[in-house]
């Protein structure tokens, strides 16, 4: 479960991916795969899927424990490998890293 805070030590990245409305359930299915195999990795927190209510717009919010593990991850080969139709399947791909600088919440 994501843990979202001021104070977290986690690293975040947050990808916004842009895509043909179409593809969406096929880009989703094959996130959630990598989302079980990133999940075996050293450092992995959490990974959160969001889809736009028009199927053009993927966001992935994952937290790790912190930046070099996350990056370790991403540089495995089969990371690398083993999803080449995500990338085909999107027009676009913006990946950045984040640090929570407020948080309002009722209750």
């Amino acid at each position: 479960m994501p843990q979202i805070s001021e104070t977290s030590a986690y690293c975040t990245q947050i990808t916004t991916m842009d895509l043909d409305p179409k593809d969406c359930d096929e880009v989703l299915s094959l996130m959630r795969e990598r989302a079980a195999f990133m999940a075996k990795q050293p450092g992995f927190v959490s990974v959160s899927l969001h889809r736009s209510k028009d199927g053009a717009k993927i966001v992935n919010y994952v937290q790790w424990a912190n930046a070099e593990q996350l990056s370790a991850a991403h540089r495995m080969p089969e990371f690398r490998d083993k999803w080449p139709r995500i990338g085909e399947l999107t027009r676009s791909a913006e990946p950045a890293i984040y640090e929570v600088v407020h948080i309002s919440a009722h209750g």
